[in-house]
Parts: structure tokens; C-alpha cells; sequence
């Protein structure tokens, strides 16, 4: 018999509260009901709630089981949503602040709960980071760190080929390698450094910015309790299969672990395919130096704990770097016979700035800085094919390393920048920085949380309330305040992703998918309609979703989406204020 995910084993898993249960996901425009986070607020946070156009009377909010009022109000005119085609109201909850759960009730609409908890995303923080764990490569994932979703090792990776277009004269097509561990990458089985450096960077960095929160964090991992954060833990299983990727002899980095094509929806040590490591690229090798400085000095203070692993990841960034200035247009396209994903980029000045600016913050060697031109790069929002932002990132992080006008030019950028989405969020219908068609994206969710964490970062600077606010709606968005009526994320909340394309999920048996991913979300591309047994309800840019493992274009998971969720929701724990 097919088991299934409840919200209490869940929380057991993580050794966190509880989140909410499982239960079909509807893929139409909800425009009729109230549409709201599902997993809560924390006391001093915004709360804006979304109510049908039709609901121009009163709301109220009582205590549950109660009909004692303890706050009341109207909504905001009704307002179209281009973005949705639907009219709305907006109601502003945020005076709300006693911890309990309440129930909102709006005149002519059900009643629906709400929560307000100080940990409200301590779950969710954790059920994103542990999400990494479920997706390890090279590992078994025993019942007592994975409950019904454990699993049997598959992809060992010790005796990897190089294929052809990965050839050198020390290591000829068809050598044997050992590059084990690391994170599949998405709902496919295969492991890519492109993607893999954003994704580690942005766990790094929420590392960097809030150590304290970690610190304290359990993920019920098998590494739990040793001598290091829990988080510091899992990055390093990724960490470990990168150093793997490089080429010892030239200082190159390959850009994938692959079959020659994807598998089918198997378990992974069902997944037998031979594995290859694939030709060398620029975009590679500048990422994986900037993450490897990067985590060179996140790793030194723990030289106690791991000797020499910080020299080591310094070294193998540097070599990188070098290798990179050698081919700085070395264009990776997959070979023929390669048909799995390429993350394909021919423009390399965004990763060119971003290795720099890691190299210099982690070495102090000004000649990384002298590469830069600070006043000419643009910010923006990072995707795994954009890095530039994350450069931003991290010098508005370490801005005492910097020359005082370099900082007050990083001060001025960052804040601008989250003045523009908080000024977009502002004049929202539905109080997003998500305006235009065009953050409608592949992984449209993670354009969301890459503009939080963005927003974050300008609120670090300037303290100014309406980013931090901006912040808050986008991971409302994802957590339930869209038009869809819907958690993107497996396992949390009323109404959440049953069928993602996640070949684990797919195969493993268990009626509920592996807990903690982010879903890709909407996306008006549908780039996978032809290959889909169900169409799209809708080509509007919101509600181009299908809850369908046949959807890699809008229902796939990935690392690099994860990562912003996990950043996002520990970032709004550790900087909203206790009250407004």
C-alpha cells in the first residue's frame, strides 16, 4: 500500500513544528476566493491578503474557535492584475501582531485560517535546506534521516569516463574518474557545476549573513551534531564532487557529470547509465572559482575542524581563475551525442566581476580588484546565467574591506536597486515587484525570491521598511497569495504541488512527493505542452501552470531554486522586527 506524507512526520523529519497537509492542487485562476500565505506571519511582519473584487464589505479577524473581533477593516479599491486578468482587493492585516491563529472572515467569502508565529518559517527554512539532503547523489538515505522517502545509493560516480570533448593528453577520452557525491541537480540525475555555483553561493551567503540562525539549526541529517553547522555540513557534500571537477593538470573545471541522455522516471540506483564528465567551459571555471573563494573564508574559521580545507578551496579557486584568463571565450555547447542540459551562456563578463570580487574579498590580493570596473557594472536581479548581482551581494556584505568610496558607491547601487522593486511593489494590484510578462520566466518562483533576496540586501544597507515589506510579498506569493491559490512548495501548505517533475517522486512509491522543493512556477512558455497528456488552463503569465510530472517547463525542482527559498525564508526570521 502507497504511503503518504502527513504534516506531523514531516515536522518529525526536521525536528521542527508542523506544516500544513497535503492536498490536490488546483491549476485555475482561484479569482473567487481569498488567496493568502499559507504557512503564516511572523508578529511584525506585513500581511496582505488578497480578496476576490466581489468582497467590498467588511473583513474581520477572530481568534480561532472565538467570535471576539480583535481587528477589522475594509478592503482597498478593487484593481485588475494584468498579470492574472483577475480584480481584486488588497487587505492590510499588518496591525496583527499577537502570536495565534486566528480566522479571516470577509463578508460573502469562507472563513480562512491564518497563523502568526515568531518561528513561522523555521519549518520552511529547514524543510528547503533538507531538501538538498533528499536530493544527494552517491548516498543511501536511510529511514531515519529521510522517513518514508529513504532510498538505496545510486550514482557511486567512482569510475566516471572522460568523453571526447573533455579530452586532454593527461586524461584521454575514456580515462576513469572519481567524482562522487554532490547534488543531483533537478528532477534528472545528472550534476552541473554552472548550477551548482549559484546554488551554493546563495546557501553560503545566508550562512555569511545570519550564522547565528544556523548555528542553532538541526536538520536531522546524517552529519547532525558533529562539529559543524548543519547547513556548512550539507553544502560541503557539494563542495566535495566540485573540487572533483577540476582538472588537476591545467586548473580547467568540467561543466557536467552526465549520462549521454536523461533517464527515465526511476529510482537512482536503478539509473545505471554511463556517466561521463564533459568538455570544459569559462562559465564553469568563473564559477566555481567564485564559489570556491567564497567558501574558502566561510570554511577558515573552522580550521580546527577540517585543516587545510580552507587553503585547499582558496588554491583550487585561484587555479580556476587562472585557467579562465587562458580561455576567457571558451563557449560550452553539448557535444552530439550529449542530451541533457547544457546551461548554455556566451557572455562571461558577469562571471568574470563576480570570481573577481570573491577572490579579492577572500585573498586581499588587489590585483582581482583592479580587474573590475565597480562603477560600470550593472545590478540585477542573479539567475544561474546572470551572476552579476551576486557580486553586488557580496561586497555590500563586506563593505569594510573596501575603499570608502568603493563602499559608498555599493551603499548607493544596492539601495537604489531595492528602491525600484519596492517602488514596483508599491504600485502593484497585487503588491508584487512580479509586474511584467517578462519575470514570468522558466522558474518564475526563483525570480521572485532572487528580487527578495535583492530587496534584502538594500534593506541590510538602508533600513528603509518598504523593501523589507517587498521582501515579505514575494515569499507570500510563493506561499499560497497568488492567483492559483497555491504553495509551490511540496509539503507546506493547504494546497500544494502533488506532481512534481522529480524523478525520485515519481518513482519512489509514496503517495506524497519528497517535502521542501520549490516548484519552477508559472511559466507562459510552456515549452513542454507537446510532450504534456493535459494542456495549460490559461496563457496568462500567472496562471501558466500545470501540476503534472510531465511539466518540466513549470512543475520541475532544482537546486538553484531552492537555494533563494531557503535564503529568503531565513533572512525574513532573522530581520523583521518583533512589531511594526
Amino acid at each position: 500500500m502507497r504511503s503518504a506524507c502527513t504534516a506531523g512526520l514531516l515536522g518529525l523529519l526536521l525536528g521542527t513544528a508542523q506544516v500544513g497537509a497535503q492536498v490536490g492542487a488546483p491549476t485555475r485562476a482561484l479569482s473567487d476566493a481569498v488567496a493568502i500565505n499559507q504557512l503564516g506571519y511572523l508578529p511584525g511582519a506585513a500581511k496582505w491578503v488578497v480578496l476576490p473584487a466581489e468582497a467590498a464589505g467588511e473583513f474581520r479577524v477572530v481568534p480561532l474557535g472565538s467570535d471576539e473581533v480583535v481587528l477589522r477593516g475594509r478592503a482597498g479599491p478593487a484593481r485588475r492584475w494584468a498579470m492574472s486578468g483577475t480584480r481584486l482587493r488588497l487587505a492590510d492585516l499588518s496591525a496583527l501582531s499577537t502570536p495565534g491563529d486566528y480566522e479571516l472572515r470577509a463578508d460573502g467569502q469562507a472563513p480562512v485560517r491564518l497563523r502568526v508565529a515568531p518561528d513561522a518559517y523555521a519549518a520552511l527554512t529547514a524543510g528547503a535546506l533538507k531538501a538538498f539532503y533528499f536530493n544527494r547523489s552517491g548516498t543511501a538515505l536511510e529511514a531515519r534521516h529521510a522517513g518514508p522517502w529513504a532510498r538505496p545509493a545510486g550514482h557511486p560516480d567512482t569510475e566516471v569516463l572522460v568523453h571526447a570533448s573533455a579530452a586532454s593528453a593527461q586524461r584521454p577520452e575514456g580515462t576513469r574518474l572519481s567524482a562522487p557525491k554532490g547534488w543531483y541537480d533537478a528532477g534528472d540525475y545528472n550534476k552541473y557545476i554552472v548550477n551548482s555555483g549559484i546554488s551554493v553561493y546563495t546557501l553560503l551567503a545566508a550562512y555569511e549573513q545570519f550564522p547565528a540562525l544556523f548555528k542553532a539549526q538541526q536538520l536531522n541529517i546524517p552529519e547532525s551534531g558533529n562539529e559543524l553547522p548543519d547547513l556548512l555540513d550539507e553544502v560541503l557534500w557539494n563542495l566535495d564532487w566540485m573540487l572533483a571537477m577540476q582538472d588537476p593538470a591545467d586548473g580547467g573545471v568540467y561543466n557536467k557529470l552526465t549520462n549521454l541522455g536523461f533517464d527515465g522516471n526511476v529510482m537512482p540506483h536503478q539509473a545505471r547509465s554511463t556517466r561521463y564528465v564533459v568538455a570544459k567551459g569559462t562559465a564553469a571555471a568563473l564559477d566555481f572559482a567564485a564559489v570556491m573563494a567564497q567558501a574558502s573564508r566561510v570554511f577558515k574559521p573552522f580550521e580546527a575542524q577540517r585543516p587545510g580545507l580552507s587553503a585547499r578551496l582558496r588554491d583550487a579557486a585561484v587555479a580556476a581563475w587562472q585557467w579562465a584568463r587562458a580561455n576567457p571565450q571558451r563557449v560550452y555547447k553539448n557535444p552530439p551525442d550529449v542530451r541533457t542540459g547544457e546551461y548554455g551562456d556566451s557572455q562571461f563578463g558577469d562571471e568574470f566581476a563576480w570570481a573577481a570580487v570573491e577572490l579579492f574579498l577572500s585573498t586581499g590580493d588587489a590585483a582581482y580588484r583592479d580587474t573590475l570596473k565597480l562603477a560600470a557594472l550593472p545590478v540585477r536581479v542573479p539567475s544561474w546565467g546572470d551572476v552579476m548581482g551576486l557580486a553586488w551581494v557580496s561586497l555590500a556584505q563586506h563593505r569594510d574591506q573596501l575603499a570608502p568610496a568603493d563602499a559608498e558607491l555599493v551603499t548607493r547601487r544596492v539601495g537604489e536597486f531595492g528602491q525600484q522593486l519596492a517602488a514596483t511593489w508599491q504600485g502593484s494590484a497585487y503588491r508584487l515587484s512580479m509586474e511584467s510578462a517578462s519575470d514570468f520566466v522558466w522558474g518564475s518562483n526563483s525570480q521572485a525570491l532572487n528580487q527578495a533576496l535583492m530587496l534584502i540586501q538594500a534593506y541590510r544597507l538602508s533600513g528603509e521598511r518598504a523593501q523589507l515589506d517587498a521582501a515579505q510579498s514575494l515569499l507570500d506569493y510563493v506561499l499560497g497569495r497568488n492567483p492559483l491559490g497555491m504553495s509551490y512548495v511540496t509539503g507546506f501548505g493547504q494546497r500544494s504541488p502533488m506532481h512534481p517533475h522529480h524523478r525520485p517522486s515519481a518513482a519512489d512509491g509514496v503517495d506524497a512527493p519528497v517535502p521542501g522543493f520549490l516548484v519552477g512556477g508559472p511559466n507562459p512558455g510552456q515549452h513542454d505542452q507537446a510532450h504534456c497528456p493535459v494542456r495549460y488552463a490559461s496563457q496568462l503569465p500567472a496562471l501558466s501552470y500545470l501540476d503534472h510530472g510531465c511539466s518540466y517547463a513549470a512543475n520541475e525542482v532544482t537546486i538553484n531554486w531552492n537555494a533563494p527559498l531557503a535564503y529568503v525564508s531565513a533572512a525574513l526570521q532573522a530581520l523583521t522586527p518583533p512589531t511594526r
